[in-house]
């Protein structure tokens, strides 16, 4: 019988490395890798980044670098404000899904489309870029401006998004008030159907945004808006009717009860109450609200903060969106389609933990 060796010891360690680049942030004379030195760690703006809240974080460093490294809390408040432009705050963003494979397995959902609740993400993301461009002067000696997402409203998906070709969103503000923002976003990718190979419009959303005074968390004046031409006058004027809408709404929400949906309501609440005290009565195809209810808790961690140390409102509605998507799916047990969502409401600021 041969004999055997006993072997060596083979345990070896292996290092873990940060997978993201360092960001950097430029300052007066010289430039680090490192930002922890200029910038406190609580003011970065997380690292559950995206490729696009990345991009987006670094085209906005010259802006951002005299709000959080030498913040002039003493200088006086936003007053006389310069007109601008809505091709001053346009920008784009380009997804090179045909050539970066990366990119498109980032994106990717399980049916060869793009993922709903990530793009929603990005377009968060987007929305604030924009916001920011419009509000703030590099020049100005003026106090920053906190500028928060209040509210999303008509995210329409008018066709599957694919994820092997190019993808495009341009935005730009299309309304502004007294302290508040609205910014229109369109998603456009080229579709085979459509024969002159140009993009087409697949999915639309507007965001809306709010200025607050960083001292005193005050609202805030902004610029205002000067159309240019018929289509930006048109944009205006259809934000301006929806402002005033909004401002109806919260003035009465019973009004939303009105033309026969008051006898709907109280003929689903009977069906509700036959089912909760005679089950053997009630209709075997109608099943209770409750029993479609899905619940997913969270802990909100340092990683999905945003710039100003608040969890970030894109990776909220990227976890709403995919429990939506989910309960639908647990429901009718087939495979939803996305179609829209009315609107979403940020009531107030969420922080870590």
């Amino acid at each position: 019988m041969g004999s055997t060796s006993c072997p060596s010891n083979s345990n070896t360690t292996i290092p873990v490395v940060s997978t993201l680049s360092s960001l950097e942030i430029p300052s007066s004379g010289h430039k680090r890798s490192d930002p922890s030195p200029q910038m406190p760690i609580s003011l970065w703006p997380g690292m559950f980044y995206s490729p696009v809240t990345k991009a987006l974080w670094h085209a906005r460093t010259k802006k951002l670098e005299r709000l959080f490294l030498d913040p002039p809390m003493d200088a006086p408040p936003q007053s006389e404000l310069p007109n601008k432009t809505p091709s001053q705050s346009r920008t784009t963003i380009l997804y090179n899904f045909s050539t970066d494979y990366t990119l498109r397995e980032q994106y990717s959902d399980p049916w060869n489309e793009v993922r709903i609740g990530k793009l929603l993400k990005d377009l968060d993301a987007l929305a604030g870029t924009i916001s920011v461009k419009h509000c703030y002067d590099l020049d100005s000696t003026m106090r920053p401006l906190l500028l928060v997402t209040a509210s999303v409203e008509n995210v329409v998906l008018k066709v599957p998004i694919s994820v092997e070709i190019d993808l495009k969103i341009v935005g730009a503000v299309i309304w502004v008030g007294s302290s508040a923002i609205e910014i229109q976003l369109e998603v456009t990718q080229s579709i085979e159907e459509v024969s002159d190979n140009s993009d087409s419009l697949v999915l639309s959303a507007n965001f809306i945004f709010v200025a607050r005074d960083s001292k005193n968390g005050k609202a805030a004046p902004v610029n205002w808006l000067l159309p240019e031409t018929e289509r930006e006058k048109l944009l205006f004027k259809e934000a301006e009717v929806r402002n005033n809408l909004r401002k109806r709404s919260r003035g009465g929400q019973k009004s939303f009860f009105e033309n026969g949906e008051v006898n709907r309501l109280e003929t689903l609440l009977a069906e509700g109450r036959i089912f909760c005290d005679m089950p053997a009565l009630a209709d075997r195809d109608s099943i209770l609200q409750r029993d479609t209810r899905l619940e997913n808790s969270l802990i909100c961690q340092p990683q999905q903060r945003n710039i100003h140390g608040r969890i970030f409102g894109g990776f909220l509605m990227q976890r709403a969106f995919e429990l939506a998507f989910s309960t639908a799916y647990a429901f009718a047990g087939l495979l939803p389609c996305f179609l829209e969502v009315d609107h979403v409401d940020f009531l107030r600021p969420v922080s870590t933990s």
